[in-house]
C-alpha cells in the first residue's frame, strides 16, 4: 500500500521534488501541497497534466496553517519539508 505524503513548500521547489522523486513513484500517494508564501492559495489544484498519470484530479494545496488538520483526515505517513529558503533555526521551531 502507498504512503500517504504531503509536500510542504515554496511554490517552486515542492512541485520540483514532487517531479523528480513523487511523480510517477507508486510506493508514495501525494494528497496535498501547502503552502506559506502564496496569497489566496485556497482551493488550487497543481494540474493534472503536470502531476502525472497518478494523479488524473491533481494535487489540492492548502495552506499551510492547515497542515495538521490534513495529517490527520488523510492520514497521513509522511510530511516533506521541500523548501529552499528556510534557516535551520526556523525549521526547528516549525
Amino acid at each position: 500500500m502507498a504512503k500517504k505524503v504531503i509536500i510542504m513548500g515554496a511554490a517552486g521547489r515542492d512541485f520540483h521534488n514532487f517531479q523528480l522523486y513523487f511523480k510517477d513513484n507508486p510506493s508514495y500517494q501525494v494528497v496535498a501541497f501547502t503552502a506559506a508564501q502564496i496569497p489566496a492559495i485556497h482551493g488550487r489544484v497543481f494540474p493534472p497534466e503536470l502531476a502525472g498519470a497518478l494523479y488524473p484530479e491533481g494535487i489540492p494545496v492548502y495552506p499551510e496553517e492547515e497542515l495538521e488538520t490534513l495529517i490527520r483526515s488523510h492520514t497521513v505517513d509522511l510530511v516533506v519539508f521541500s523548501y529552499s529558503d528556510i534557516s535551520h533555526v526556523e525549521v526547528m521551531h516549525r
